[in-house]
């Protein structure tokens, strides 16, 4: 298959390229080559590509500078998706889009499956959600996974800042009231791959299994380096200082129900993807 991978230069990028060198024809595009947002560019580089297929992990995903930054966040994470759909359908490509687990409000008590209602109460939620729409209007060829809380070897996220900042203070605090499902992104660069290989399309939640909250989470991150978990301390969300700007949703849980009716075997545990990622960073 030959492969179009934007956003190749980010955390999940580098893992879809690496994962696919030598399996697929890849042409990889950082943000540096390929500015998604500029329609422009997008066809004047991928129009003559010969895509079988395009996955797309660029994403303008500061949440908080989402907030003041309005213009970017719609023209990457909604004009985006959109100018790459277009490029799809002339080339009778597919086209795989990674969203996010923001598109929600947080207040449903039990995890979300892909029918539930969206409610995004960020600016970064609703331009992803606007780019879900545009990659979805292709049918048969569109794929969209939601995600969240993403971590892995690239880039940064929140195992590297903890590993980075743990022997610096002598405790840490983190808000134990956000829940969500830490996700690898090398497991979930191959569950990309395989629903790019596959005949299925539309919406599917993509995460690791089980649930965690940040305060959990970091305890668990603290405990496989062989340091005290109990120097994490649980806060609430309203006592960060400074608050941040953008809502994040309390309940982030994703149920990955579409994947199970496609007969896709679900991601492994997070517990399991961590202390793999956790490995691979100490060593």
């Amino acid at each position: 298959m030959r492969l179009v991978v934007t956003g190749a230069g980010g955390m999940l990028g580098q893992e879809v390229v690496g994962i696919s060198t030598g399996v697929h024809e890849i042409l990889a595009f950082d943000h540096a080559s390929l500015d998604i947002g500029d329609a422009a560019a997008v066809s004047a580089t991928l129009d003559a590509s010969g895509a079988e297929c395009i996955i797309n992990c660029a994403a303008y995903t500061a949440v908080d500078n989402c907030e003041s930054n309005t213009e970017t966040a719609y023209r990457i994470n909604s004009d985006g998706p959109a100018n790459l759909a277009a490029v799809a359908h002339r080339l009778g490509a597919r086209l795989v889009h990674v969203s996010t687990d923001y598109v929600f409000d947080g207040t449903k008590p039990t995890p979300y499956v892909e029918t539930d209602k969206t409610n995004p109460q960020s600016v970064y939620g609703a331009s992803k959600l606007s780019g879900e729409h545009a990659v979805l209007e292709l049918g048969h060829a569109g794929i969209v996974a939601r995600t969240a809380w993403v971590f892995g070897q690239h880039g940064a996220n929140m195992v590297k800042t903890v590993l980075r900042i743990k022997d610096t203070v002598p405790t840490l605090s983190f808000v134990d009231d956000q829940r969500g499902s830490p996700t690898s992104a090398a497991d979930l660069a191959t569950m990309l791959i395989a629903l790019a290989d596959s005949k299925h399309s539309g919406l599917f939640h993509v995460t690791n299994a089980g649930n965690v909250s940040w305060f959990e989470f970091v305890q668990q991150i603290l405990a496989l380096t062989g340091d005290d978990p109990a120097r994490v301390l649980p806060i609430k969300t309203s006592d960060l200082s400074p608050p941040r700007p953008a809502p994040r949703p309390a309940n982030s849980v994703l149920d990955n129900a579409a994947l199970r009716a496609c007969g896709l075997a679900p991601l492994r545990s997070y517990e399991a993807a961590l202390a793999d990622v956790i490995t691979q960073l100490t060593i």
